[in-house]
């Protein structure tokens, strides 16, 4: 008999190749191949790091390990397929064992010295659809037909998990630098450095019952705490206590919500001191406390790069804490510093080690928790290193845990876990992770991820859409986004202005609403000093304030019920913001419409995105009614109606029945 039975599985033992399938829980199957079974465990992704019992049948050739309501089928051969109780969900493309494929389905290239990149290949379908993978500035929210980098950037984030419109969800386990192939003919994975292919395949009903099975294998969100829930004002950048206090008591004063404010990089004294510039920060517990008796919070920019002018510097290189390259010299990012604005060759703090993240906890403690800081910006994690001509930045990074292009992929999952565990360690549930990048398992943090430093453009905010709802399907729920873009703005132009408008209004339905942006109107030869002039709520006109005022006292209103959805986001992996598709997975129209959302079962929204429209069609799902918040019409689901527009008017429909009042009134102070 080829196949050796397990509890949880199954191992076939083929020429150069050792397969693995393994139960992990429930309607979750397990997949780990290798070269002569030599593979290294990835777990850092996971919640559930044990194998569970399975029902393991073998009939002749073909074995069969059930995991609730979902079925591997293994041939002899090798050859790997997965069923649900309706039939065939996913699987690798058939074929006659005695004239086998040119390019074997799992194909191995290279060795063990020099590293081996892996692919797997899977059946394709016309009409399947695919979603998540993190976010990815694409334009779309179906994923079939594109191929997308697996690596993390500056608003490219790789969270290599999906669901598929068959009815299962794949996750990738592996954080290298790859790409995945959502072809016609193929769907195929790549990983350009692993020691072997590992992936999980789960399946549901429903796409609710999809995710939660993603969730259950690598962890649920953390509650949100309710101060959070309210507006975040930030700034690229406030230069100093004054100007952060000014900007504070300036918007309290006009009475308009706030709940925090942001310091952001440059704030600091060296890179990798994690301390204040007291010359422009001279009494930050005081700044702290004034803000907090006024209901608002302070977060601190944190970035893991430590400048070879740091007081720790020396001693993180001897212990051997600093990331290297292949020869042994340091890897850096090439960046200024406060003391440095030409630029300097900034390390990177090893977080894979346990030493590491204790290390950058403990100073983060010190000079920012310990004086009422609740809220840590995790930025550049992705990580930012130079990248030099005709190689990848991963390439020439050596972590503890291993080679750059194996695992860079999860350092900010790394980063994320530092910060957390030590608030954890002294009992604070009530402190925030605001982070640029995130992998699999980062929502088990309570990492809020932003969507990075986008342009100011129509064309960047129409790609929010799909960026924001694809974090959903990849179970990352706390998702935000630069209200207005980060840079290339003229803040005195008309056109930003209505942008910015239009920006608020989508980010008023999401977890988080952050104004944030660099608004000076040449970015690029500003400096990386430039502040980028005033980006406060009052700073674009009387007719921009009128409507982002009207917006924040809406969200003000809105905001128990928003605590409410995120609440049930951390309990059941049910994402908060919703597309069209996932709430109603037959309806043959709502599956294509990609500009619209739910934000829990109840609000819909259709946001415009168009420069100049005073009005947009709008699509209402079918199976309910539909009132429209601004003038109470009621209309019947699967349908589609035009409704006016104009520049203070976001589209919004209530659920028929919910208890939700909202009406015209809600956009009044």
């Amino acid at each position: 008999m080829p196949f050796t039975t397990h509890l949880s599985g199954v191992e076939l033992v083929l020429p150069g190749e050792v397969l693995r399938i393994d139960a992990w829980g429930g309607s979750t199957i397990r997949v780990r191949s290798s070269l002569n079974g030599h593979a290294s465990p990835v777990t850092e992704a996971l919640a559930t790091t044990e194998a569970t019992a399975a029902v393991v049948s073998i009939d002749g050739n073909v074995a069969r390990v059930t995991s609730g309501e979902l079925t591997a089928v293994i041939e002899s051969h090798g050859r790997v397929r997965f069923e649900g109780p309706e039939g065939l969900l996913v699987g690798e493309p058939s074929f006659d064992p005695n004239e086998p494929p040119l390019r074997p389905h799992r194909l191995y290239l290279g060795s063990d010295d020099t590293g081996v990149s892996v692919e797997a290949t899977f059946q394709a379908w016309d009409d399947e659809r695919i979603y998540g993978l993190g976010q990815h500035s694409l334009g779309r929210l179906d994923l079939k037909g594109c191929v997308v980098d697996l690596l993390q950037r500056n608003s490219e984030i790789s969270v290599p998990a999906i669901i598929s419109s068959r009815g299962y969800g794949l996750f990738w386990n592996s954080a290298s630098v790859g790409r995945v192939e959502f072809a016609a003919n193929h769907t195929r994975w790549v990983a350009h450095r692993a020691s072997g292919i590992d992936y999980f395949v789960y399946a549901g009903q429903t796409p609710a019952e999809v995710l939660r099975r993603y969730h259950e294998l690598t962890g649920f969100p953390r509650r949100m705490p309710e101060w959070a829930t309210g507006y975040w004002q930030s700034n690229s950048y406030y230069t100093s206590q004054a100007e952060l206090l000014a900007v504070a008591r300036e918007h309290l004063s006009r009475g308009l919500p706030l709940s925090a404010m942001f310091v952001d990089f440059m704030h600091w004294t060296h890179l990798g001191e994690w301390e204040w510039d007291r010359e422009q920060w001279p009494d930050p517990a005081a700044m702290v406390a004034e803000l907090a008796a006024a209901g608002v919070r302070v977060m601190v920019a944190v970035w893991p790069h430590v400048s070879p002018q740091s007081k720790h510097f020396a001693d993180l290189r001897d212990r051997g804490l600093l990331v290297h390259g292949p020869d042994g010299s340091l890897a850096v990012f090439a960046f200024a510093d406060r003391a440095e604005p030409s630029g300097v060759d900034l390390a990177l703090l090893d977080l894979t080690q346990p030493e590491a993240r204790r290390f950058y906890w403990d100073r983060v403690r010190e000079n920012y928790h310990d004086i009422g800081v609740r809220a840590f910006w995790l930025d550049a994690c992705e990580p930012e290193l130079s990248e030099p001509a005709g190689t990848l930045r991963e390439a020439g990074a050596r972590f503890a845990r291993g080679h750059g292009t194996e695992f860079a992929g999860m350092f900010p999952l790394f980063d994320a876990q530092a910060i957390r565990e030590g608030l954890d360690e002294i009992g604070d549930d009530e402190s925030m992770i605001l982070e640029r990048s995130a992998w699999a398992g980062s929502q088990r943090y309570g990492v809020t991820v932003w969507s990075g430093d986008i342009q100011s453009t129509w064309e960047s905010l129409r790609t929010q859409v799909g960026a924001g709802l694809n974090m959903m399907a990849s179970g990352i729920p706390w998702w935000t986004t630069d209200i207005g873009g980060f840079f290339d703005a003229d803040a005195e132009s008309e056109d930003f202005r209505e942008l910015l408008v239009r920006w608020f209004q989508f980010a008023t339905f999401w977890p988080v609403v952050r104004l944030h942006g660099n608004r000076h109107p040449d970015f690029f030869n500003s400096g990386i000093f430039s502040s980028g002039g005033p980006n406060e709520v009052w700073s674009f006109g009387e007719k921009a304030y009128e409507v982002i005022t009207g917006l924040l006292f809406f969200r003000e209103r809105l905001r128990p019920y928003v605590q409410q959805v995120t609440d049930q986001s951390a309990a059941t992996g049910m994402p908060p913001v919703r597309p069209l598709w996932f709430e109603s997975p037959h309806d043959p129209v709502a599956v294509r419409v990609e500009d619209q959302f739910l934000l829990g079962d109840d609000v819909l929204i259709a946001p415009v995105l168009q420069r100049g429209a005073t009005s947009r069609t709008v699509y209402l799902p079918a199976n309910a009614r539909w009132r429209n918040a601004w003038t109470g019409n009621a209309h019947e689901g699967g349908t589609w109606i035009t409704i006016e527009a104009p520049l203070h008017i976001v589209p919004l429909f209530v659920r028929d029945g919910s208890d939700l009042t909202i009406d015209s009134s809600w956009f009044e102070r």
